[in-house]
């Protein structure tokens, strides 16, 4: 197939089932990470732009762009950016893997890395402050803001979601992390628009506060929030599972060795999320988790045993893969 250009390489309907990974039940791993930005974050990044264009937010030629990101949709928008000639600037941190901030300077934004962790010990306050602080003094800087837009939340009503009513049918569960919860929203709306049944669990990691946790620090990119992204409803139409990180690390880890797939930490999160509501989960169950991205990312962290063993905390109990 010949594409005009990058951001229509969206492929949305690829699936791998994991035999065995709940035992009597049908699991299939939604694969979001074969596109251009490798993450499903190029589906949102996409829509956030033409909005912002539709809505006269964002003018060619006079707005350049800014964005508070751990890295995937820097990435995504650092493509959809070089793609309309939007000059970018990503504010990223420390968790931010350094080939996702080789890749979005190799694309072209600026990224400034926020290096000092705020009060909750992760870095989303400080990164917003900056954003905030940039804004006030260039009055062509667009901040598209993923935590805000309900492009965010209508990118996986109108692609995720329906491509999973489009291509598997009835389902019974579906599993999806929650960082900015735009996914999760999505499929929300989409559920209760098109009158389906099946029951959705939002998954989000401990020492995130979307769930009424308290914050603290985290170390694994994607899922996960110290604040509470204003697109986020809890309505009590979808379940909620906790996972500690240490528990992502065995899942990412026992898919590489079960399956032959390298998934990022967030499908690592999610898949450990399953593992939680397995004894809620009856047999003969269609479970549909969604993956966020792939692994090659996190070679040097998630899959280095070099990385893992600096940070103890995400080593706990690995040898129970």
């Amino acid at each position: 197939m010949i594409y005009q250009n990058a951001t229509e390489i969206v492929h949305d309907d690829v699936f791998l089932v994991l035999p065995g990974f709940l035992p009597g039940s049908d699991v299939f791993l939604k694969i979001e990470g074969l596109n251009p930005a490798s993450s499903i974050k190029f589906k949102a990044a996409i829509n956030l732009v033409e909005q912002a264009e539709k809505a006269g937010t964002l003018v060619p030629g006079a707005s350049r762009v800014v964005e508070s990101s751990s890295g995937n949709l820097g990435i995504a928008l650092s493509i959809v950016c070089a793609i309309k000639g939007y000059p970018l600037t990503i504010v990223a941190d420390l968790n931010t893997v350094e080939s996702a901030v080789l890749a979005m300077e190799a694309l072209g934004a600026d990224v400034v890395v926020i290096d000092e962790p705020d009060a909750n010990g992760g870095f989303l306050h400080k990164r917003l402050a900056l954003v905030e602080d940039m804004l006030r003094v260039d009055p062509d800087l667009v901040w598209l803001n993923q935590y805000k837009s309900r492009a965010n939340v209508e990118a996986h009503k109108d692609t995720t979601a329906r491509s999973i009513d489009r291509e598997l049918g009835p389902i019974d569960y579906l599993f999806v992390g929650v960082g900015t919860s735009g996914t999760l929203m999505g499929c929300l709306e989409y559920r209760r628009e098109n009158r389906l049944s099946h029951r959705i669990v939002g998954v989000d990691a401990e020492g995130s506060i979307t769930f009424g946790g308290s914050a603290r620090r985290r170390y694994i990119p994607g899922l996960g929030s110290s604040r509470l992204p204003e697109i986020y409803l809890d309505d009590g139409t979808f379940h909620k599972v906790l996972v500690p990180e240490h528990e992502s690390v065995v899942q990412c880890h026992h898919v590489a060795r079960a399956y032959g797939l390298l998934v990022g930490g967030s499908t690592g999160t999610v898949l450990a999320g399953v593992r939680r509501m397995q004894d809620e989960i009856p047999p003969g169950s269609r479970v549909v988790v969604i993956s966020p991205d792939l692994g090659e990312k996190y070679l040097s962290t998630l899959y280095s045993e070099q990385w893992l063993n600096g940070h103890p905390t995400l080593i706990k109990e690995r040898s129970n893969v």
